[in-house]
């Protein structure tokens, strides 16, 4: 008999905790210029509380699968919501930049511990007809916190000060904690995988260098020139190599590579990451351009983000459940011919596009991603057989944030290369109407790049059928 779980409790008290360690990720980006005079910091010293939150993920991640097998559900819950309760309490009474620093980075810790265990208990607690919705419902949060988080930011810096960003945080962090004490069960078997300490050091080494590598170009003056740069990327790369090539020869590997080995998983985690990658560069671009490009203020920008953001939230539960019952691919493929549409759209932006304009395009622009990454996630979920999950949600969550840091870089050279080409070839460069000219330049160059990535995902997409999950597997989760 499959045990019974009170999934609704159980969802409930991952997502709150979830939505609220989302929401502060973004509600800080909002506050740096404001930090920066508070704590007389330079913008590359305040980009640290971003980075530093990355890395920790970037770190973390890969040893979730480890992690999940070490210990009980409710271990690992207890462990990652204390992180995130101390962290988020002590940013709050944060007074100088290392406090707040220390702070973001036990935040960090928590939202690694927590997003791979939301997945796994997902993929335990549900059969495989039902997750779509409740996948749909992780969607929502992942998708929904992000995108309130500007605004609400936005409101509590313009009346209050930024550490109440933090104090709305955590009763809710605290009300999150008690409803999974109270309800959460051990829903996995612990088991005792050998550690391997070498894997853990290359492939924090790898994963560190390539996101601490992409972070920095994405920020500097220097760029792809600077020798941290190069030096961290190659670095990082060389030690993912050694560490894919020791995972392919050990018996007991800290991450099990045999999840490539299953089609409708890479082409759902190659949707994930071309997602990721389209809404990374936008998210970063768009503002900038709004902000310099059409001159409205942080406020507007991040209420004129807001329709899209929360439609896109609203729509991924009403989407898994479409995907329960038709499947991924009538969901998948329109999804992103929608998305490439919209960018396509995008690229021809100007000071002179209406609010109501851009604001359709977002919106479009979010329909369409909510269409592509639940049901493309949930169906390559579905294939991997219950001993893998946690290697199949270690490797996306992982590759997620690499492509999140790569794709943030990328954006920010291809706009600063356009900025740069059209400034070179103003009369008056220093002018404010060409400035806003040049970056409207520089954004439409990260447009036109975006949207061929979704071209590409338009053809993988071809490919993707209904995984029907076997009963072998079916038996094994009873």
């Amino acid at each position: 008999m499959k045990k019974q779980y009170n999934t609704r409790a159980i969802l409930v008290s991952l997502l709150i905790c979830g939505f609220v360690g989302m929401f502060s990720e973004t509600a800080l980006n909002i506050a740096m210029t404001n930090l920066m005079e508070v704590f007389r910091i330079s913008a590359a010293t305040a980009q640290w509380l971003t980075t530093g939150f990355l890395l920790t993920l970037g770190i973390l991640m890969p040893l979730s699968g480890l992690l999940l097998q070490m210990f009980t559900t409710r271990q690992l819950f207890t462990g990652s919501l204390i992180s995130l309760i101390v962290g988020t309490g002590i940013a709050a009474l944060a007074f100088n930049f290392e406090m707040l620093m220390f702070a973001r980075v036990l935040q960090a810790v928590g939202m690694g511990l927590l997003l791979p265990l939301m997945f796994n208990t997902i993929l335990v607690i549900y059969p495989p007809e039902k997750r779509g919705a409740a996948m749909g419902f992780v969607g929502l949060v992942i998708m929904f916190a992000p995108a309130t988080g500007p605004t609400v930011g936005g409101l509590l810096i313009e009346y209050l000060t930024w550490h109440y960003i933090f104090w709305f945080s955590l009763p809710f962090l605290v009300i999150g904690l008690g409803v999974g004490l109270k309800y959460l069960e051990n829903v996995t078997e612990v088991s005792k995988p050998r550690i391997d300490l070498l894997s853990i050091v290359l492939s924090t080494i790898g994963f560190g260098g390539v996101v601490f590598g992409f972070s920095k170009a994405g920020e500097g003056a220097e760029g792809w020139g600077s020798m941290v740069v190069v030096t961290s990327i190659v670095v990082g790369l060389v030690a993912l190599l050694l560490f894919i090539l020791r995972q392919k020869f050990m018996n007991d590997p800290m991450i099990n590579l045999n999840v490539f080995k299953h089609p409708m998983y890479v082409v759902g985690l190659l949707m994930v990451l071309s997602c990721m990658l389209i809404i990374m560069a936008s998210m970063i671009i768009l503002p900038m351009f709004l902000q310099t490009g059409t001159g409205l203020s942080v406020f507007i920008t991040g209420l004129m983000l807001l329709p899209g953001s929360a439609l896109n939230g609203i729509l991924s539960p009403q989407v898994g459940r479409l995907f329960d019952r038709y499947g991924p691919k009538w969901l998948v493929v329109p999804g992103l011919v929608i998305v490439a549409i919209m960018l396509w759209f995008f690229t021809n932006v100007s000071p002179a596009s209406s609010v109501a304009f851009i604001v359709a395009l977002h919106i479009g622009l979010m329909v369409g991603i909510a269409m592509i990454w639940m049901p493309a996630q949930t169906n390559g979920l579905n294939q991997l057989p219950p001993e893998l999950y946690p290697h199949g949600t270690a490797v996306m969550n992982t590759l997620q944030q690499v492509i999140g840091a790569i794709g943030t870089a990328v954006a920010i050279s291809i706009l600063s290369g356009g900025m740069e080409k059209y400034l070179n070839g103003s009369a008056a460069p220093s002018e404010q109407a060409e400035i806003a000219n040049a970056i409207t330049a520089g954004s439409q160059n990260v447009f036109l790049f975006t949207m061929i990535i979704a071209v590409i995902g338009v053809v993988i997409a071809l490919f993707i059928r209904r995984v029907v999950v076997s009963s072998k597997a079916m038996n094994s989760m009873h």
